[in-house]
């Protein structure tokens, strides 16, 4: 999505590649008939003042050139969609301050540069489609990220963000999110808000789990998982402490379906029997208390791929995954009815899990 396609010849300029140093002076003299300008690969460090001269500009590449500071001559280009400024020097502050008020950019790619903290001022262009910031040093995402609400893709891969703010879950547009190589331990449930979402990148990070509410992506059609805990070392979270006698009599209790009354036991014992959950093994009609395995269920989505999600059983003998059914995952506050779904054979095309 670089919108160059309705950009003639007579109207393109690329310098490429041409060892310069210094902006194109000529330029200048055209520079009412230049709608797209590729600067990328040279030696220019500073984008001066005569860009804002270029008023019919709509395609800027100026990226590895070395560049440490965008100047505000920038944000005078009314009509400009796509700005690229990769793999230069950039850091915290480098951007103009006024740069939300480039109302027409739609495709922004800032990947490869140095900053540490995502650009406040990006958080506010509403009316960004396409938002590059990978290979940079992000350790977080802020919540006003939730006002880019046209936003289509969103790249933060090879970064150092360990969490996400719910708020990307209020990207209604999204349909492409790209968070591989970064420090991650989990995703928020609320990205299964986004239900246009059809690519989500989260290879190479420390998730040990997905939530189950990720099934509520219905579009969802590529999902990368390799290089997390839950794909290389999700064996090794099939454990099972063995239950108490406590707990064992208790399970013979609910699973029998023997009456009982507070004549017949003690409060606290009463109130023991009432926490048992339902085991959600759909085959299985036992119930738990403390005792419980914990493993990474592999759910078939379209008879080759799987897709990992956690829960919770009641023994290792309910480990054997069913075909396409998930149970919702069990916590203590849970009640023992769990809700079940069913996942759609063709939902998923491809899980990248190696």
């Amino acid at each position: 999505m670089m919108f160059e396609d309705d950009v003639s010849d007579e109207h393109r300029v690329d310098l490429a590649y041409s060892d310069l140093d210094l902006f194109p002076e000529h330029l200048s003299e055209r520079a009412d008939r230049i709608r797209s300008l590729h600067l990328n690969n040279n030696r220019i460090l500073v984008l001066p003042r005569a860009v804002s001269l270029f008023r019919e500009l709509q395609h800027l590449d100026i990226s590895a050139n070395g560049l440490t500071h965008v100047s505000g001559e920038l944000t005078r280009l009314p009509n400009l969609k796509t700005f690229i400024a990769k793999n230069n020097l950039l850091e915290d502050g480098a951007l103009p301050k006024e740069l939300d008020r480039c109302l027409s950019l739609e495709v922004l790619n800032l990947s490869g540069n140095r900053f540490t903290e995502f650009p406040g001022q990006i958080a506010g262009m509403s009316g960004l489609r396409v938002l590059y910031l990978g290979a940079n040093r992000l350790q977080t995402v802020p919540s006003e990220i939730k006002h880019m609400s046209r936003l289509e893709v969103l790249y933060l891969g090879g970064n150092q963000i360990s969490s996400l703010p719910v708020e990307v879950g209020c990207l209604s547009s999204l349909q492409s999110l790209v968070l591989c190589d970064n420090r991650l331990e989990s995703i928020p449930p609320q990205l299964a808000r986004l239900r246009n979402l059809r690519s989500l990148s989260l290879h190479d990070n420390r998730i040990a789990a997905l939530p189950s509410e990720i099934i509520a992506l219905r579009n969802l059609t590529e999902l990368s998982l390799r290089g997390n805990p839950l794909v290389v070392n999700f064996v090794r979270d099939l454990t099972f402490d063995p239950p108490t006698l406590l707990e064992l009599a208790g399970r013979a209790v609910r699973s029998a379906g023997i009456p009982y009354g507070d004549a017949d036991v003690p409060p606290n014992l009463s109130r023991y029997l009432s926490l048992a959950r339902k085991c959600p093994n759909p085959k299985c009609t036992g119930v738990y208390f403390d005792a419980r395995v914990k493993q990474i269920k592999f759910v078939d989505f379209c008879g080759k791929y799987r897709l990992p999600l956690q829960q919770y059983l009641c023994s290792p003998r309910c480990s054997a995954p069913s075909p396409v059914t998930i149970a919702t995952p069990v916590t203590s506050s849970e009640s023992e009815s769990e809700e079940e779904g069913t996942v759609p054979p063709d939902k998923i095309k491809k899980v990248l899990l190696g």
